[in-house]
């Protein structure tokens, strides 16, 4: 995967608070293993309201201060700098997929409405509440922002056995942006407390990894990348296969537990991302309360 090199990258879109500090951790519910299990196993997920509706303790307060570019402004203009930066990389993947997502709204009849990825270290402040990096990327439909800490992608590889690669990165956000799209489409399901391979909760976790598939299959179509190959569609299936909730299960508690499951098993999560990298076509991904 590259970047075409004269393309104009848009750092608007990502902002970026790495670096600002964060205050203590005090572990919400009194912390332990079981808290780090319980976080790890809701990685790439939708809302942390339930996370923060309960406990005894709090979840990580940050010092962030009033939003700031860093220099993503001056140093992430070009997709030569894509090539070359990881975060000019994450803000090139971004600009792609919403170029795609407001294409395709607009030949529905319909408008985008943008949301921005917010890069951050360590702990930081969303609508929905109080995020800590361990937590994953998520989607907070309160704000309609992305957020993402860098290391995730490094804990990808190092605990859970990812392989990798730039296009790994680009799935985790098209994932992420795949909520986006719920959101403003109505079909974002959050309120549901139902676990299980079946559940409503996993549904709209698959219904987003097809989203994803659907948005790499354009790619190329947003002039922002020059091809997307074999090995990146590897990448980006191994990276799905290494946030499902079987393997996660059986690296952090040593067992699977379908009935707890929110996200949806390694193979559930592959056959979905396949779905959309297959069709290239949204309607693809329906499922119960889907209303393009």
């Amino acid at each position: 995967m590259s970047f075409n090199d004269r393309s104009r990258l848009d750092p608007s879109q990502v902002e970026d608070r790495r670096g600002r500090g964060a205050g203590t951790v005090i572990a919400l519910g009194g912390g332990g293993l079981g808290l780090i299990i319980t976080i790890v196993a809701m990685l790439l997920g939708v809302n942390l309201t339930d996370l923060t509706g309960g406990g005894t303790g709090q979840m990580p307060v940050s010092t962030d201060v009033a939003a700031g570019n860093n220099d993503l402004n001056t140093q992430c203009q070009t997709g030569a700098e894509a090539n070359a930066r990881q975060d000019c990389r994450i803000v090139g993947f971004v600009n792609s997929i919403q170029s795609f997502w407001a294409d395709e709204f607009a030949r529905r009849g319909s408008q985008y409405a943008q949301a921005d990825t917010v890069l951050f270290t360590g702990s930081t402040e969303a609508a929905c509440g109080s995020a800590s990096s361990a937590m994953g990327p998520f989607y907070c439909p309160n704000d309609q922002k992305v957020y993402l800490d860098l290391d995730f992608f490094n804990e990808l590889q190092t605990r859970f056995g990812a392989q990798g690669g730039s296009f790994a990165e680009a799935y985790v956000l098209a994932h992420e942006y795949g909520h986006h799209v719920q959101n403003l489409l109505g079909a974002l399901s959050s309120s549901s407390n139902a676990t299980g391979p079946d559940s409503e909760s996993v549904q709209t976790e698959l219904q987003a990894d097809c989203l994803a598939g659907v948005w790499a299959f354009h790619a190329t179509e947003t002039g922002y990348l020059t091809q997307v190959t074999d090995q990146d569609i590897a990448q980006s299936l191994d990276a799905a296969a290494a946030v499902g909730d079987d393997r996660i299960q059986r690296e952090t508690q040593g067992y699977v537990s379908p009935e707890s499951w929110t996200h949806g098993s390694s193979e559930q999560r592959q056959s979905a991302l396949k779905d959309g990298l297959q069709s290239g076509d949204m309607d693809t991904c329906d499922s119960p309360g889907w209303t393009p």
